[in-house]
């Protein structure tokens, strides 16, 4: 059977956001086996908008309140009928109009590969920049650095296997599915495969949701030192990156080609 992939989006009052998400999809090559969005909303503007305006037949929606972020994956997880998923937030979007065949030739090459993931296309520094490298099981404790969460695709079996996301977890819950599935076997794409919208909760609460991933490492592998140096060191370079000193250091690492070290 031909590679079937789910992507889930969800979405929270904020209709602007979903319709980029959509675009970013509605343009691919190869089109999705389904789109699903999850719609936690309290408007009725992304309902309306989905119910009154053509939607590709690929595309389905639910509309009601949830209990936050992990919920709202689980949903779209369920619903998903596809082989492969990925969470597509809405802001975020697929980087071009390629992103798909290249997921469906990663997994039609290896069908022991579990999971894949790839580069992000980001703001960082004020400049927009492409990162991510393959994953490393020994570095888990650096938290997703690397592993970017927008461009993981993941064989639902997965899910049925290691569990679905922590209801428990605010931010980390990427992370916490990451750890569970660390010794699955994957395959790096070496290629930005989303564009990370730079508003989403993640950016703006990053020292809260690197906490909340380090509290899940403990749970998993125990105390760490490498862990404990790594996380001042991840803050003390994120305040420095808010600053204009800070930035101007980092166009200046960017210009010598090592934002992705």
């Amino acid at each position: 059977m031909p590679t079937r992939i789910s992507i889930i989006t969800i979405c929270f009052n904020n209709l602007e956001d979903l319709k980029a998400t959509c675009a970013s999809v509605d343009m691919q090559a190869l089109k999705p086996f389904e789109h699903i969005v999850i719609d936690g909303s309290t408007k009725p503007d992304i309902k309306d908008y989905l119910e009154n305006n053509p939607q590709p037949a690929y595309r389905k929606w639910v509309c009601e309140r949830d209990s936050g972020i992990s919920d709202a994956f689980n949903k779209g997880i369920l619903k998903a009928t596809g082989d492969i998923t990925t969470l597509l937030n809405s802001g975020d979007k697929l980087f071009d109009e390629t992103v798909l065949e290249k997921i469906t030739a990663a997994f039609e090459q290896d069908s022991s590969v579990k999971w894949s993931h790839g580069k992000l296309h980001l703001l960082r520094g004020g400049i927009w920049v492409t990162i991510g490298k393959p994953f490393e099981r020994a570095k888990l404790y650096r938290g997703m650095r690397g592993t970017l969460h927008p461009t993981m695709y993941v064989r639902k079996e997965l899910y049925n296997k290691h569990g679905l996301f922590d209801n428990s977890l605010k931010l980390a819950m990427d992370y916490d599915f990451l750890c569970r599935i660390a010794d699955e076997k994957f395959v790096f794409i070496d290629y930005p495969l989303a564009t990370f919208d730079p508003t989403g909760v993640s950016s703006n609460r990053y020292v809260d949701a690197m906490k909340e991933s380090y509290a899940q490492y403990r749970k998993y592998y125990g105390a760490s030192l490498k862990q404990t140096l790594w996380g001042w060191r991840l803050t003390v370079l994120h305040n420095l990156l808010e600053s204009r000193f800070g930035k101007l250091l980092y166009k200046a690492k960017v210009k010598m080609g090592k934002e992705n070290a």
